[in-house]
Formats: structure tokens, C-alpha cells, sequence
């Protein structure tokens, strides 16, 4: 575990002295998602990363070398103690993200963290509370939000130009996830919805000024990766909105060709389409496949559109550079730890509703350990 591991670490360059007022980053994980933070917050003039942490000592190595940090650990208890670290972002594995945020917390520290927010609603309450006893930032990181292409749509429907919203539409598929802990949903909460369903929901509540959410309805299966996962690989997503607006989730991790990533906004004055990677792509035949940084985000051999400043289009940069600012001048983050509670809140609903074939309203409360068990234990 992130917080049990053995507590050794390497300083790899002198003690640097505090002679700016960048806000200190000390990031959790060292794979796929912990790299695109790396990348994104080197781009941010206000962001020094002082710390890297994983459990295998050769992996925060390596990370450490690779993005020249200047220190490494294997125990996220040791990095907490740095004194200029003064914002922590967790990339860990889903199952970890509460405890973290709790100990990060009390070491005064402010936590991005990475979707989704936790496994559960308890989980959710504790990590909101442990940051507001501290008085510290509780940041969730939904990219979407900042998303170039996403934060032009929202304009469009905010200035009226598609008058008032009706429906909306997002989005994302691929032929699966990354790393092995997010097949297993004793450690990530549930299959394709708790993975990427967790976007499209947020996305829509920001996109509408986060209204609540009066009921959600969900059909999911498992098409293609029974043999590695008995959670959902597919799944459609109905949000009925308090305001009146409908919105529907698409969810796959079993489109071949790399990502998809599109949203729809149709109004009683216009509608508009935004395909997030097509128009900042390249199409390209390969017969290696075509990877991002280290680890390949899906399977790219054959036709697939290789995307270019892919960090930039998705909004990562702004998002962290917003974080940052918000740490750094104590403004109040777009995106909140609370948010990412409705989010849960959601996805523990579409579970429900897929479980029992029937549409499920809001508030919804359950003590479910993780969203995946109110579907198969149905």
C-alpha cells in the first residue's frame, strides 16, 4: 500500500533554497496519468514539483530522473514531512485515494486529486471533511472542464448563441484501460462506468452550471473482456437534470483505433458538435502502434489519428495551472472536492439502475463499498 510501504528515499540533489514563491508539488504515482501531470505541470511557471512517491522504489526512481525532481520516495508518509511541498497530486489507484487525501490533509498539505474521487460516498464525506478541518484546498481533477475545445462549447452555450440547452451528449471510448488495478473492481469500484463515466457526468453538470440531478437511468454489459474483468466494458448513461435538460453518457472500452472523445449540445436555437481529438489529430497507419509517453492508451496499430499537443487539447496544463493559482492565491478551484462527491453520487445511481433495470432518482444514498456491487448483487 501507498501509505504502508517501506519509508526510504533518495535525495538526488542538494537541498534547493527558497528563494521563489512557486507553489511546491509533490506528486503520488508514477505511471501513465502521474506522467501527463508531470508534463502538464512543467508547464506551469508557478509549479515546481519537489517530490515523487510510489511504492516501487525503481519506478519513483526512474520518474524522478526522468522529470528532474530532485526528490523520491516509497512512502507517501515520507514525502508529506518535505516542508515546501505545499500541494500534493494523487494519481494513485482508486482504492487509496481517501487515505492519502486524509493524511495529506493533516500534514496541512492541498490535494488534487485524479478521478475519480474515491470508491465511495463514506469515502467522499471522509476526504471533504479531513480538508475542511485543515483548511486545505480539496481539488478534483476533471480535465473536461478545461478542455480548449469543452471550454469553447460551454461559451457557445453560454452566451445564448444555442439558446436554451435541451439535450446534451458526451462521449469516450477506447479498447481499454492502461494498468491492470483498473480490470480488478475490488480495487478501482466498477468497470467502464467508474472509470470514464465519471467524465461525462461532470462534464455535464459543469457545462449546465452544475444543476442537481433529479434521476439517473443505466444499461451496462461486458462485451469483449470477460476474460480479464468482470466489470461493465460498455455502458449508456441517462442524467434527467432538475432544470429540465437531458443529457446521455456513451462508455466503452471496446472501440479499437484509439480514443473518441465527443460531446453534442443541442438547444431550441442551434445545436453545435465537438469532436476533441479529430481536429487535432494526424491520421496514421502504423503497424507498431502509436503510444503516449511510456504507456499506450489503447491499441493504435492499424489506422488510428495520433494526437499532437494531446495534454494541451485535453486541458491538463490549464487545469493545473488553475490549481495552482488557486493554492497560491487562495482562490476558490473551479472544480471541487465536492464535485467529485456528485460525480460518485451518480455513478453509484447508474450502478443501481443498471443492477435493477429500472431508473434510479437523486439524492441517493447507499453504504455500498464500491459502486460495482450494487450492480451484481442485484
Amino acid at each position: 500500500m501507498f501509505l504502508k510501504a517501506a519509508c526510504g528515499f533518495k535525495v538526488l540533489t542538494q537541498i534547493r533554497l527558497h528563494m521563489d514563491k512557486k507553489v511546491g508539488i509533490g506528486i503520488v504515482g508514477s505511471r501513465f496519468i502521474s506522467t501527463i501531470h508531470a508534463e502538464s505541470l512543467k508547464m506551469v511557471p508557478a509549479a515546481e514539483i519537489r517530490g515523487v512517491t510510489s511504492p516501487t522504489e525503481g519506478h519513483a526512481r526512474a520518474f524522478a530522473e526522468k522529470y528532474g525532481i530532485p526528490n523520491y520516495f516509497t512512502s507517501v508518509d515520507e514525502m508529506l514531512k518535505m516542508d515546501d511541498i505545499d500541494m500534493i497530486v494523487v494519481g494513485a489507484p482508486n482504492r487509496y485515494h481517501c487515505e492519502i487525501t486524509v493524511a495529506a490533509a493533516k500534514a496541512g498539505k492541498h490535494v488534487v486529486v485524479e478521478k475519480p474521487l474515491c470508491m465511495n460516498l463514506a469515502e467522499a464525506d471522509e476526504m471533504i471533511s479531513a480538508c475542511k478541518t485543515a483548511n486545505v484546498k480539496l481539488m478534483y481533477a476533471e480535465e473536461l472542464c478545461f478542455a480548449p475545445k469543452y471550454v469553447r462549447l460551454k461559451s457557445l452555450l453560454d452566451e445564448g448563441a444555442l439558446g436554451d440547452p435541451i439535450f446534451l451528449k458526451q462521449s469516450e471510448k477506447h479498447d481499454g484501460p492502461h494498468a491492470d488495478h483498473f480490470w480488478d473492481v475490488e480495487k478501482s469500484g466498477g468497470g467502464v462506468t467508474m472509470d470514464m463515466g465519471c467524465h461525462a457526468v461532470e462534464f455535464f453538470r459543469w457545462m449546465l452550471g452544475r444543476p442537481k440531478i433529479k434521476s439517473v437511468y443505466a444499461h451496462m454489459d461486458t462485451h469483449v473482456h470477460k476474460d480479464k474483468t468482470k466489470g461493465d466494458d460498455n455502458a449508456i448513461i441517462i442524467i434527467e437534470f432538475e432544470n429540465g435538460v437531458t443529457a446521455m453518457a456513451e462508455e466503452s472500452w471496446t472501440k479499437l483505433g484509439g480514443m473518441d472523445d465527443k460531446a453534442e449540445v443541442f438547444g431550441t436555437k442551434g445545436q453545435a458538435y465537438a469532436d476533441l481529438l479529430r481536429g487535432n489529430s494526424i491520421l496514421t497507419y502504423s503497424t507498431q502502434g502509436v503510444g503516449y509517453a511510456v504507456e499506450k492508451a489503447g491499441d493504435t496499430t492499424g489506422w488510428s489519428f495520433t494526437i499532437f499537443e494531446e495534454a494541451w487539447n485535453y486541458g491538463f496544463p490549464q487545469e493545473f495551472a488553475h490549481f495552482v493559482d488557486c493554492v497560491k492565491n487562495n482562490k476558490t478551484p473551479e472544480v471541487t472536492g465536492e464535485d467529485g462527491r456528485a460525480v460518485l453520487e451518480a455513478i453509484f445511481a447508474a450502478y443501481e439502475s443498471a443492477g435493477k433495470g429500472k431508473k434510479v432518482y437523486l439524492p441517493f444514498e447507499t453504504k455500498a463499498k464500491k459502486p460495482f456491487d450494487l450492480y451484481i448483487n442485484q
